[in-house]
């Protein structure tokens, strides 16, 4: 099966634009189910992204988003349910499926003695690139990325904010059609997550699609089109941005269904007292 870009259409980021293969959802989940133990970690889950589309998972701590984003991209396998990239069942046809996604995981793991350009073509030639067009969108993404400066420095050496960056190139290098990262800027410094932001954006108006889970409504208020809120393993709300905050703030919108996490403050009556 044949993924390379068709020729000559530019994207924004200066690699050739990929053309998705069916005209459905980007993304298409269906009764998504996982269970660790006696935990229910997602219940059931449906959603779809609309291709193109810049799209958050949001929820608080333990709702679920890894687990669910850790099953769309075939690296947990879930106890029920479908789920298909660009009509491809990332089950039943794994190889087909992730040759045309891009993945960043919340826990970054890199080639840590290879340099920042020497991972980028690596991961070129791994997605079956020819060296030198490896080679080219490597430099082409390092110099995306606000990296070229550091292009000969060991990954090992690297910031976290670095490491985000250099991750996210290796997830481009093969032009996807779909990209699925994980707490993108967790731990990220803010010019490092504005080249992250600035770029998602560009892609996903090149045609693209990008769902990325995050527990920050600011962010995902600013950059995204659509938003699906997970409490609980169970999706409470999903629509374009403005539909899930129904006039509030994204945040408002949020702490309303998800509701407070805080106990009875009467409990802790005590603290913020100087007496002893």
């Amino acid at each position: 099966m044949n993924y390379e870009s068709a020729p000559g259409v530019p994207s924004a980021t200066g690699l050739p634009q990929y053309q998705p293969a069916t005209g459905g959802p980007a993304v298409a989940v269906r009764g998504l189910w996982k269970k660790f133990g006696d935990k229910e970690a997602v219940a059931g889950i449906d959603l779809e992204i609309a291709a193109g589309s810049l799209a958050g998972l949001v929820g608080p701590n333990g709702a679920g988003k890894t687990t669910s984003l850790s099953m769309m991209t075939g690296l947990l396998r879930p106890d029920g349910g479908q789920v298909l990239v660009d009509g491809l069942d990332v089950w039943a046809d794994p190889a087909a499926a992730k040759a045309i996604m891009g993945v960043v995981p919340a826990e970054v793991r890199l080639f840590e003695r290879l340099s920042g350009e020497e991972l980028l073509e690596y991961s070129g030639r791994l997605r079956g690139l020819p060296a030198g067009d490896a080679r080219a969108r490597a430099a082409q993404l390092l110099d995306v990325l606000d990296l070229t400066e550091d292009a000969n420095r060991l990954v090992a050496d690297y910031s976290t904010g670095m490491r985000k960056k250099a991750a996210l190139g290796c997830a481009l290098i093969h032009n996807p059609s779909m990209l699925f990262l994980d707490e993108p800027l967790e731990g990220v410094d803010p010019v490092s997550a504005d080249v992250i932001r600035r770029l998602l954006t560009r892609f996903a108006a090149s045609g693209s699609t990008v769902l990325f889970s995050s527990h920050v409504m600011e962010l995902v208020e600013q950059v995204c089109d659509h938003v699906s809120i997970i409490d609980k393993g169970k999706i409470v709300a999903s629509g374009t941005t403005d539909q899930v905050r129904g006039g509030k703030t994204l945040q408002r919108a949020f702490i309303d269904l998800v509701g407070p996490r805080a106990r009875d403050e009467e409990v802790l009556s005590w603290l913020g007292s100087s007496s002893s």
